[in-house]
């Protein structure tokens, strides 16, 4: 066996270590920019339900022309078909809705937000699932009983 000079061998030893280093520097950088992300759906989604209370030009900045709304129904493409869907959500809530309206648990993942909902004795349990690029709601779903 040949003996390493001691440059090489610190070098082999500084290169064993970057080996070993670079999985967890890549797993903290996935976790901030995971951070990001779920900081920034946070902020969409906190606006959004913020939203209703000021009308349906509040709603609809959170979409973006490409944005789709899936129901059990029907796919809302497009900012006017989304506005078609909560210009007709908005119009059909009976008095006493937004007093009844409360949060039963909600999840972010990254871009994805996941709120489960009830409006008793309107709506029982609804779910949203939202997932949130660039600021906008690029996807939701939406199911309500």
């Amino acid at each position: 066996m040949t003996q390493m000079n001691p440059f090489h061998r610190r070098q082999a030893l500084a290169g064993g270590a970057l080996a070993l280093a670079l999985p967890l520097l890549a797993t903290s950088t996935d976790a901030a920019a995971g951070e990001q992300a779920s900081s920034a759906t946070q902020k969409v989604l906190a606006h959004h339900l913020g939203a209703f209370a000021k009308g349906l030009d509040e709603i609809m900045r959170d979409y973006a022309a490409t944005s789709v709304i899936l129901t059990h129904d029907k796919q809302h493409r497009g900012v006017a078909e989304i506005r078609g869907f909560f210009d007709g959500f908005l119009k059909s809530v009976k008095p006493g809705f937004w007093e009844a309206f409360k949060i039963n648990a909600q999840a972010i993942d990254r871009d994805v937000a996941y709120l489960v909902w009830e409006a008793k004795p309107f709506v029982n349990i609804a779910t949203d699932t939202l997932v949130v690029r660039h600021k906008k709601i690029v996807v939701q779903t939406f199911t309500a009983a």
